[in-house]
Order: structure tokens, then sequence, then C-alpha cells
């Protein structure tokens, strides 16, 4: 039996400019970071006790004798990838998906980890994340950009550029006592609103012509952020101002990304005291993050108060396996 546990990730500047068909252009570069909120991936044989061969628990179960009859199309299209058989599946996580936390992502990441441990492989930091792009990116065809799959296998703060050649990670280097008090600074909301990612970048492809220039904008803005972050001398309090800037210019980008009442919690956020903020994800909906200064958090807790409150801490670790049981498996003939 092998348990994976994966963080999800939020993502500060840059988004958008992480789509192959932007940054093969144009380049791009993310700032995100994982935090202390996870998936957990349970994979062992099946016993071979049952009249189906599969068996998979996520928001549905699914039991199938056939791997092409898997209705989930992560699932379907990765044990054929890896040559996985007789499999029983179990996700569970600690936030909801389709909330824009990357949570599709921390999956095919979280997945493909086990299904290499069931196998006795290692798949390093790159193999997962390249492979995790290119299992929901062109196995799937799911539209979106290649941040997720990245933050989710290596963890951290990091600043993570892409072209035309790929991808790097840069751990962003920041004091402990800064960083700690980034998070301290930084709110969470669930808005109860979910919508599906890749629903939301298809709606976004249709304007790419007018958004283009928006994204070079929002671009540039990850080299001031970094400064901001490494910077000692710099006020912090400047990132979240900064955030409110990159929020509104994402808000440009399509129709898609807000809606009025996304609006209309941002405002109110604002108006108790949060100097930036910005809807996670490709928008639509989800989680809310706000950059309070402390005295006039009560303030914005109150103003959010129909809305749940997310405590966190920033991680370090990425995709790793918390649990490895080796198994004896012959395939069936």
């Amino acid at each position: 039996m092998i348990i994976t546990q994966t963080p999800f990730r939020m993502s500060f500047f840059g988004g958008g400019t992480d789509m192959e068909s932007f940054f093969c252009e144009n380049g791009g570069a993310v700032l995100s970071t994982t935090f202390d909120k996870y998936c957990y991936v349970n994979v062992r044989h099946l016993p071979r006790f049952f009249d189906y061969s599969t068996e998979l628990s996520y928001s549905k179960i699914e039991r199938v004798t056939n791997i092409e009859n898997i209705q989930h199309p992560a699932i379907r299209n990765a044990m054929k990838m890896l040559d996985m058989h007789e499999i029983r599946l179990t996700y569970e996580a600690d936030l909801p998906a389709r909330s824009g936390l990357g949570t599709s992502s921390s999956f095919a990441v979280g997945m493909l980890n086990a299904f290499y441990a069931l196998k006795g492989k290692y798949a390093d930091k790159k193999k997962l994340a390249d492979e995790a792009i290119y299992l929901e990116r062109k196995l799937c065809n799911e539209a979106g950009g290649w941040q997720d799959q990245i933050a989710a296998s290596f963890g951290g703060f990091n600043r993570i550029n892409f072209n035309a050649d790929g991808y790097k990670v840069f751990p962003v280097i920041i004091s402990p006592e800064r960083k700690k008090q980034l998070n301290k600074n930084l709110m969470l909301f669930f808005t109860g609103f979910t919508r599906f990612s890749s629903d939301i970048q298809k709606m976004n492809v249709f304007n790419k012509e007018n958004t283009v220039m928006k994204l070079k904008k929002m671009l540039d803005l990850v080299d001031a952020a970094e400064k901001i972050l490494t910077d000692k001398n710099t006020d912090l309090d400047d990132f979240g101002r900064m955030l409110n800037y990159t929020w509104n210019l994402k808000r440009q980008t399509s129709s898609a990304v807000s809606t009025d009442n996304i609006d209309k919690l941002y405002t109110k956020g604002i108006t108790a005291g949060a100097l930036g903020g910005k809807l996670l994800g490709a928008g639509g909906g989800g989680f809310l993050l706000f950059y309070v200064q402390s005295e006039y958090q009560d303030s914005v807790r109150q103003a959010m108060r129909d809305l749940m409150y997310i405590p966190f801490e920033f991680e370090d670790a990425g995709t790793r396996v918390i649990h490895y049981t080796p198994e004896t498996y012959t395939l069936q003939k």
C-alpha cells in the first residue's frame, strides 16, 4: 500500500503567463507557494476476490473490469501511461476540488507519485511535474498552464520561469522572519463558488488577442514582487498593494475571471482594511486571498463573516510518500 501527500498551491503573481501559448512567444514567470493543505492518494493492488479489477473512490465510486471504461480521465490515462493494472485508488483532500488551488494537478502529481512507488520505482520531482503536465494538458486535453503541477511536485515558495525550452524553478530567498510575517498578513476565505479551471481557461482563450498586453504587464510584476520579498529594506506591505494591482489586471483579461458576487466580496474586504488580494486560480470562484495588516484583520474577518476562514502556513516539502508498504504483484495473464 502506498499513500502520498501532495500540497495545494496559491499563486501570487504571473498567473496566466504559464500558458504554453503565451510563454513560448513572450516568456513567463510565476511567483507562488505551497501551503499546509493537502490531498492524499492511497493506492494498492486490488485483491482478486471481486468481479471487477479496478476500484476508484473520489467524489464518486467506480468499479470496472476494463481500464477503458474508467470515467475519470486523469486516472484512466495515467493507468494506461504507466501500465497499471488491478488498482484500488482512494482520494481525499483537506479542501474542496475546483476551488482555485491547483487541486486537480496536485491529485495528478500525487497519483503518479503513488503509481511509481507501487511499482517500486523512484520518480524525482521534475519527472513527476513533467509527466503530470503531459497527462493533464496532452493526454486529457485539458486547457490550462503549467504552474500547478510544478508547484505541487516541488513544493515551497518559488519563482518559476517559463520559455520555449521549458521551465526552471528558483526558490525565493527570503528571511524566516519576513516569510513568517508575510504568512501572518495573508487571510484566506472560501467563497463557496467552484468551477472547473479548464472551463475558465477555454473561455479565456477566445479573448487571447486582447489579453496579451495585460499578461505582459502581469509578467513584469513578478520581478517587482520578488524584490519586495527578498529586499529587507522594502516595505512588505507593498506586496499587498501589488496584489490589488495584479488582480485588477487579471479581471480585465476575461469576463469569466470574476463575477458580480466575487467583486462585491472583494470590495468588502478592501473597505474593511485589506491592502490588496485576489481570487486564486483561473477565476470564477473558489478562494479569496487578502493581504491584511494585523490591526485590520478582525475587521476583515467580520466583513467576511459569511465565508469560511481558512488559517494556513507555508510548506516546503512538495509531494511525498508518507506510507510505503511494498507489494508482491504478478500480472494475471
